[in-house]
């Protein structure tokens, strides 16, 4: 097959520039698109091309398949590829990629249709002889027909959107009171995201956690996979920390899991990059959960322990080269990835969109910041509010914990509120620090974590109340001559700024 001479990214924010980045590396021109909101987006900058598609919500740009097809005509790119999200799992994209000549840099149209409709795959898990969680095998057409079907399997359920993943069109039930208007909200978002509404339902486990297998496989049938990753630590179901190894596999357990996710993926004649998701329960039971057809927002740490390069593989993968590697690397080391988002913790995770008016990221030894934002920039109300993944390595998950926790006190983000101080205190709890952590960790926990004070603002905030103090002290001072600096406006000698100072202790 040919090489690839230039790639359309057809995504934006940090998982293009990342995609343009190992482009770059391989001597592949890059194509950026972009809507009127992300006219100075860096992903704009980072690419040798960029070419308007559109206003700012996604259904009017991103998620028009014929203007990021046109773009990619007009640019002269070869080669499309999705990132996350959008248009990645969609088999209708990969078929009009077909037709109009372009490599699709993913998996083909048809393991798209077998997986990437999460209906669909748990049948192929089933016929497979993958344990599944329970739940129907399709779509569930109408709230009646859900309501029916909850009434046999039981309460707590998981509503699901059935063309996409990442946490979207997703919502957990406990009652039939909250039924009728949790399904409206899953299908409304599911179809803001994915453009589809459809929905389908899964029994909930309790206090499970949620680990996926990445796997990797070439055109020629040679399927591997490359770990685990252990992704438990989740709010209103979007991963917020994700690491590997996972602290509660065993090597055994690993290499099961691992076997299932390769026999699911060459089940359905898988090429390229993709995620077969489980979930683990108290009895070290795994279940089938979804296979993501594409590359995942987490995929730093699975690079970060093998030291490979997925975004290469998934191109090389394209060009028709064969898999290089027979079998699992074994990992090297710890890694743990943070998301940063623009929100504010303490206003229920409110979105924080504005303009970035200083920005210092971390740095130092086996540190990496996946970020699509820069001093100056405006972050804009209309897409998902992550502005970087910052990933660490180290020997140890200790180590590697402490260096996340130095990583993030470095992080300083103005202008915009961000969840920083919110990712610290999930890696100074007790809980994560043990790892053996589940699903329902982040809400468990979630007074605890909005509470947890950090020593150096409490410092900073206690050296600013003395300097006010201070100040007062000295303008009072000066309009009232009769109070003498010895006997500190009648507080026993003791001025006030120095009182608040003892108070403050």
């Amino acid at each position: 097959m040919p090489k690839i001479r230039k790639v359309l990214v057809a995504n934006r924010g940090e998982i293009a520039i990342r995609v343009m980045r190992t482009c770059k590396e391989l001597g592949i021109a890059t194509v950026a698109v972009y809507s009127e909101a992300d006219r100075s987006a860096l992903h704009v900058r980072t690419a040798d091309q960029a070419i308007f598609v559109g206003p700012p919500p996604s259904r009017e740009s991103y998620l028009v398949q014929q203007r990021i097809l046109d773009a990619a005509k007009q640019a002269g790119a070869d080669a499309i590829h999705p990132g996350y999200g959008f248009l990645s799992e969609n088999a209708a994209f990969v078929r009009a990629c077909d037709a109009a000549g372009l490599t699709f840099i993913g998996p083909p149209a048809s393991a798209m249709d077998s997986m990437g409709e999460k209906t669909r795959a748990r049948a192929n898990m089933i016929k497979a002889g993958v344990p599944v969680v329970p739940g129907t095998t399709e779509p569930v057409a109408s709230v009646e027909e859900a309501r029916a079907y909850v009434e046999k399997i039981g309460f707590p359920v998981m509503l699901k959107a059935a063309g996409g993943g990442g946490g979207k069109g997703m919502r957990k039930v406990e009652r039939m009171e909250d039924f009728e208007s949790s399904w409206r909200a899953a299908k409304s978002e599911a179809l803001n995201a994915f453009g589809n509404d459809a929905v389908y339902i899964e029994k909930y486990l309790e206090k499970p956690h949620h680990v996926e297998i990445q796997v990797f496989a070439d055109q020629y049938g040679n399927t591997i996979h490359l770990n685990e990753r252990e992704c438990s630590a989740q709010r209103r179901h979007q991963k917020v920390v994700e690491e590997t190894p996972s602290p509660i596999l065993t090597p055994e357990l690993r290499a099961k899991m691992g076997e299932v996710a390769v026999k699911a993926a060459k089940a359905v004649n898988y090429v390229g990059a993709g995620t077969v998701e489980f979930l683990v329960d108290v009895h070290r039971n795994f279940y089938f959960l979804e296979m993501n057809t594409r590359l995942q927002v987490e995929h730093p740490v699975t690079e970060w322990v093998t030291g490979l390069d997925l975004v290469a593989m998934q191109i090389k993968a394209a060009e028709g080269e064969k898999l290089g590697l027979t079998e699992a690397p074994t990992p090297r080391g710890h890694s743990i990835e943070v998301r940063v988002y623009a929100e504010d913790p303490s206003r229920n995770f409110m979105p924080s969109p504005g303009k970035i008016t200083y920005l210092r990221v971390p740095g130092g030894p086996n540190v990496r910041d996946d970020s699509g934002v820069f001093p100056g920039y405006t972050v804009p109300n209309v897409y998902d509010p992550m502005i970087s993944k910052l990933s660490v390595w180290a020997p140890t998950r200790r180590e590697a914990i402490a260096r996340t926790q130095r990583a993030l006190s470095e992080y300083v983000v103005k202008g915009i509120t961000t969840n920083i101080r919110y990712l610290k205190a999930i890696l100074a709890h007790p809980e994560f620090i043990e790892g053996d952590y589940d699903t329902s960790f982040l809400t468990r926990q979630h007074d605890a974590l909005l509470g947890a004070e950090d020593p150096k603002l409490s410092e900073m905030a206690l050296l600013a109340s003395v300097v006010h103090t201070y100040q007062k002290d000295q303008k009072r001072a000066k309009t009232l001559p009769s109070a003498s600096a010895g006997q500190g406006g009648g507080n026993g000698g003791v001025s006030p700024w120095k009182q608040a100072l003892r108070t403050r202790r």
